[in-house]
C-alpha cells in the first residue's frame, strides 16, 4: 500500500467515470424544443460534454444560428435555465458507471489511496448523481463547476483552471494527486496544477490520443490501476 505512487487519484465525471451523454442529450434537446430550434440526435451530446452545461448548449444553438445571427442573451439564458431545471429532474435516467469503475474504485480503496471528483457539473448535479448512482461516499471530496465560487472575470473557478483540482487536493489531506479525464479542459487543469494527467480515451474526447500528450493513456478503466503503478 505504501508503494503506490500517488496519494490522492482524482477523477473527471462526465466521460471518465460515468457515461452521461444520453441524460444530458435529453435535457438540451428539451430546450432546443423550447427555443424553436431542431432537436440533435442524442448520441451527439458526446460532442458537446466537456466545458459544462453551458457550453454544451451554446455549442448546439450555435451550430443552428450561423449566418442567422446569434441568440440573444437573455433568451440563451432562459433556455440554459430550463435546461438546467430539465436535467435537475432527469439526471440520473440513463447515466451509469463505465465498465471497470466499481471494480477500479474498489481496488484503489484497497490501496488506502483518497478519491476526489472534479468536474465542470454543478455541485448540486454532480453530488445527486453520484449518490443516485450509490457512489457519492466513495470518494473524499467532490467539487463542481460553481464550487469555487466566480473569479475576478465573473466567470466560475472551472477547468481548464487549477483551481478545482488543487482544491481537491487540499481537500483531501495534500500529498501526491493524479488526474484522469477525458477532454483538453482536464488536461490543461491537469497541467496547470502541475499533476500527472492520464487520458481516459474511451470518453467524450476532444483531443486524439497523440493530442493529449498525457502522462498515461487508458482505453478502458480497468487499465487504470496498472497505468498509475508504472509511474
Amino acid at each position: 500500500m505504501s508503494d503506490f505512487p500517488f496519494d490522492i487519484v482524482c477523477f473527471d465525471l462526465d466521460g471518465t467515470l460515468l457515461e452521461t451523454h444520453r441524460d444530458l442529450g435529453t435535457a438540451v434537446n428539451h430546450a432546443l424544443t423550447l427555443g424553436g430550434f431542431a432537436t440533435v440526435p442524442v448520441e451527439s451530446a458526446k460532442d458537446l460534454i466537456g466545458g459544462g452545461a453551458k457550453a454544451m448548449l451554446k455549442q448546439a444553438v450555435d451550430a443552428q444560428t450561423k449566418g442567422d445571427g446569434a441568440l440573444d442573451r437573455d433568451a440563451f439564458k432562459r433556455l440554459y435555465k430550463a435546461m438546467l431545471a430539465y436535467y435537475g429532474e432527469h439526471y440520473a435516467v440513463h447515466t451509469r458507471p463505465y465498465p471497470g469503475v466499481i471494480e477500479t474504485l474498489d481496488a484503489l480503496e484497497k490501496r488506502g489511496v483518497r478519491l476526489a471528483v472534479v468536474t465542470n457539473k454543478f455541485q448540486s448535479f454532480a453530488g445527486g448523481v453520484l449518490s443516485s448512482l450509490d457512489l457519492i461516499d466513495r470518494f473524499d471530496c467532490v467539487i463542481g463547476g460553481d464550487s469555487l465560487g466566480k473569479g475576478e472575470d465573473g466567470e466560475y473557478r472551472a477547468k481548464p483552471l487549477p483551481d478545482p483540482i488543487l482544491a481537491a487536493q487540499e481537500r483531501c489531506g495534500g500529498g501526491s494527486l493524479v488526474y484522469i479525464g477525458d477532454s483538453s479542459y482536464d488536461r490543461d487543469a491537469a497541467r496547470a496544477a502541475k499533476v500527472l494527467f492520464i487520458a481516459a480515451c474511451y470518453g467524450y474526447c476532444d483531443l486524439t490520443a497523440e493530442q493529449f500528450g498525457a502522462d498515461a493513456l487508458i482505453q478502458s478503466m480497468d487499465e487504470l490501476v496498472p497505468a498509475i503503478e508504472s509511474f
